[in-house]
């Protein structure tokens, strides 16, 4: 779920606790659940502070203002991404790709792996 509610505003009431059975990265800062690890596309990517992770979609986040950005691979229309637990930026939703062989990258998010932990899981036979 991606909300466009002012990145300042108070949404920690709208944070949807759900897939607990479920391998997820969740905020760094308050440990709302961002994505399943099921919607990991790529680790080969680049944020603003390091290694991001290209993702099919997330949830708890709410979206920035659209933007043109000049990124590695060219000029990007993206939106900044908050967590809706904490207001932290976690990363950016790719709107649009000026080149064509970044079109691929249109409709998908990146979290910044400073930003997430990958929460396993694992369950313990007894």
């Amino acid at each position: 779920m991606t909300s466009t509610i002012s990145p300042s505003s108070d949404t920690r009431s709208q944070v949807i606790s759900t897939y607990h059975d479920h391998p997820r990265f969740i905020c760094v800062s308050c440990s709302a659940v961002l994505a399943l690890q099921d919607e990991l596309i790529s680790k080969s990517f680049s944020g603003r502070e390091g290694r991001g992770f290209l993702m099919h979609s997330v949830t708890n986040v709410k979206l920035g203002k659209k933007e043109d950005r000049p990124l590695l691979t060219g000029v990007h229309t993206v939106a900044d991404i908050f967590c809706m637990g904490c207001n932290d930026r976690v990363g950016w939703y790719y709107h649009k790709a000026a080149d064509l062989s970044q079109k691929y990258k249109e409709g998908k998010y990146l979290l910044e792996r400073e930003k997430i932990v990958k929460e396993n899981n694992w369950k313990l036979d007894q």
